[in-house]
């Protein structure tokens, strides 16, 4: 599976994910820290990526259905230290490979997962 975190996600939270064998990269880490919402997810479409955010603009379906994207996951931490993201992150692993993501919105706290079509 192949993701795009966030600028707002450390590349450590990547890091995670590849080390459970995905194909992860990050905003900062393609040169694209500051560019828009709008052109983020138009490369995330083009390289058939899922977006994983701590944006809670992307839960917005009206403005981003998920019928238009590879999947989008959202992460609600109860606080954006880089202890408790890590951690969320490390949270979807199971879930990333029992649960079709494509074309769905995931929106991931501690303690549920909420997805939408």
């Amino acid at each position: 599976m192949k993701l795009k975190l966030d600028e707002n996600i450390r590349v450590d939270g990547a890091d995670v994910l590849r080390n459970a064998g995905f194909d992860a990269r990050t905003v900062a880490e393609e040169g694209m820290s500051g560019a828009s919402d709008d052109d983020i997810l138009s490369t995330v479409q083009q390289e058939g990526r899922v977006f994983i955010t701590l944006d809670l603009d992307f839960s917005d379906i009206r403005a981003y259905p998920p019928h238009d994207y590879g999947g989008i996951i959202v992460l609600r931490p109860p606080s954006q230290d880089q202890l408790t993201v890590r951690s969320l992150v490390r949270r979807l692993l199971p879930l990333l490979s029992s649960e079709p993501v494509a074309h769905r919105l995931w929106v991931v706290e501690t303690n549920r997962v909420r997805i939408r079509d």
